[in-house]
C-alpha cells in the first residue's frame, strides 16, 4: 500500500512539468535562465544573445538572468528556438517559414522582407535604432495618453510643445509587457526586466479571461483577456483552425482623466479598462480608438457613437451582420477578429453581429514587412481590381 501511495504522489509531483501543461510556467533546471554570479571558469555566464546586436548580452542583469528581453527572444535565425529543453518565441528572426503572431522587429532593421524601414514598427530600444519616422510622436496620441513629467519621464509630443518621448521599451513604464507603471504619478518607473519579474514562473495559458495580474494576462499585456494558441503551432497565427483568439467589446471608452472619461491607470499600471486588445493600443495609439468627447476634444477618436460613418477606422465595434460584412464568416489571420467573451479554444468561424473588429485586425504588434505594421500592403488594395485577402476579407464587395 505504501508504494502504491508513493508511485502516485511521484506521478502527481511531475504533472506541472509535463510539456504542453496548460499551466504553460517556466519550468527546468534554473541555470537555463539564471547565473548566480555570472562567473563560470573567469567567463561571464550572461551571455545570451544574437552576435553582433545590440541585444547581445554581457551581463550581469537584473534578477540574475542571462539574458534580457531581446537576449532571450532574438537569439538567432528560428521562430522558435530551444533553450535548454524549453521553447522560446522569437521576435527577432530571419526564418523563411514565416513568422509569430505578434510579427518580426526584424523588418524594421532589414534582417527579413523587402529593405530596413522605420516605419515597419515599433523601434524598440534594443534594436539600437530610434525611430526617425516618428521623431517621438505617438500615432494617434492625444494629451493625456502619456503624462508628462519634470524630468526623464515620458512627455506627449502631440501637444504643442514641441517634447519628445524617451524610446520604447519591450517591457514597463515606456513599454507595452509587464507592469507599466508611470515613476512620477505614484508608480514603480521600472522598465524591460525589472517590470517583469516574477512572471514567466507565474505565466499562465490558454484561456485567459481574469487579467487582474500581469502573469494571467494575454502574453503579458496588463489587463487584456484572450486565448493564448500554445497548441502544435504556439505562439502563431497559422490558418482559420490554428490561431489566437482576441477580446473584444462592442464601445471604446472615452479615455482621459476627465469626469465623463475613462482613467487608463489600473492596480498594475496603465492598462486596458476595457480588457480588450484596442482598449490596451488605445491607451497609448487614443485617438484610434476612443470615443470622441475624451481628453483630446472633440476631434479625437473614431466618431461619437459607433454608427457609421466613421471619422478613423472603428475598433472594439462589432462586424455588421449585414450587406458585404456579412459575407465574413470563415476566420482569416489576414484580418483576425476578437470574440465578445474569451473562449475555451479557437475556432475556424466568424459570427458577423457578434464577432469584433480590433486593432490587431489590420495591424500586427510588433512589426511587419508594410507601413505601419500593417498585415497586407495597403497599396495593392485596388478596388473593383478583383483582389483577396486584406481590405477585402471584411469588405468582401469591394474588390
Amino acid at each position: 500500500m505504501k508504494k502504491i501511495v508513493l508511485v502516485i504522489l511521484i506521478a502527481l509531483s511531475l504533472i506541472p512539468f509535463i510539456r504542453g501543461n496548460p499551466d504553460a510556467k517556466i519550468t527546468g533546471p534554473c541555470v537555463n535562465c539564471h547565473t548566480m554570479h555570472d562567473s563560470q571558469g573567469n567567463t561571464g555566464m550572461a551571455t545570451y544573445g544574437a552576435d553582433g546586436k545590440p541585444w547581445k548580452s554581457i551581463g550581469p542583469n537584473p534578477m540574475l538572468v542571462r539574458g534580457g528581453c531581446m537576449g532571450c527572444h532574438g537569439i538567432g535565425t528560428a521562430k522558435i528556438v530551444n533553450i535548454g529543453g524549453s521553447d522560446v518565441p522569437q521576435v527577432y528572426h530571419s526564418d523563411a517559414s514565416g513568422d509569430l503572431a505578434g510579427g518580426n522587429f526584424a523588418y524594421i532593421l532589414g534582417a527579413k522582407g523587402s529593405g530596413a524601414s522605420d516605419r515597419k514598427g515599433h523601434n524598440i530600444d534594443d534594436l539600437g535604432k530610434p525611430d526617425a519616422v516618428m521623431a517621438g510622436i505617438i500615432p494617434g496620441g492625444f494629451l493625456g495618453s502619456f503624462h508628462t513629467k519634470t524630468s526623464g519621464g515620458i512627455l506627449d509630443s502631440t501637444n504643442g510643445d514641441g517634447a519628445t518621448i524617451p524610446t520604447l521599451t519591450c517591457a514597463g513604464e515606456n513599454g507595452c509587457h509587464g507592469v507599466r507603471s508611470p515613476a512620477g504619478f505614484g508608480g514603480s518607473g521600472l522598465v524591460n526586466l525589472a517590470a517583469m519579474k516574477g512572471t514567466h514562473h507565474q505565466n499562465a495559458s490558454g484561456q485567459l479571461d481574469a487579467a487582474d495580474k500581469v502573469s494571467n494576462s494575454y502574453r503579458f499585456l496588463t489587463g487584456v483577456k484572450g486565448f493564448e494558441n500554445d497548441g502544435t503551432y504556439k505562439w502563431q497565427n497559422k490558418d482559420a483552425s490554428n490561431h489566437n483568439e482576441y477580446f473584444g467589446t462592442t464601445t471604446p471608452p472615452k479615455y482621459g482623466c476627465a469626469g465623463g472619461t475613462v482613467n487608463c491607470h489600473g492596480a498594475n499600471g496603465v492598462q486596458s479598462q476595457n480588457n480588450s486588445i484596442s482598449g490596451f493600443c488605445g491607451t497609448c495609439h487614443g485617438n484610434f480608438h476612443t470615443l470622441s468627447g475624451g481628453t483630446g476634444g472633440s476631434a479625437a477618436g473614431i466618431g461619437s457613437t459607433t454608427n457609421s460613418p466613421f471619422q478613423r477606422h472603428p475598433t472594439d465595434v462589432v462586424l455588421p451582420n449585414k450587406t458585404e460584412y456579412a459575407a465574413y464568416t470563415s476566420f482569416s489571420v489576414q484580418a483576425p477578429v476578437a470574440r465578445q467573451a474569451v473562449p475555451a479554444a479557437m475556432s475556424a468561424a466568424v459570427a458577423p453581429g457578434s464577432d469584433v473588429v480590433m486593432c490587431l485586425s489590420c495591424h500586427m504588434a510588433h512589426a511587419s514587412d508594410y507601413p505601419s505594421m500593417l498585415r497586407w500592403d495597403y497599396t495593392a488594395m485596388v478596388a473593383g481590381g478583383g483582389g483577396s485577402g486584406g481590405c477585402f476579407t471584411c469588405h468582401t464587395t469591394k474588390n
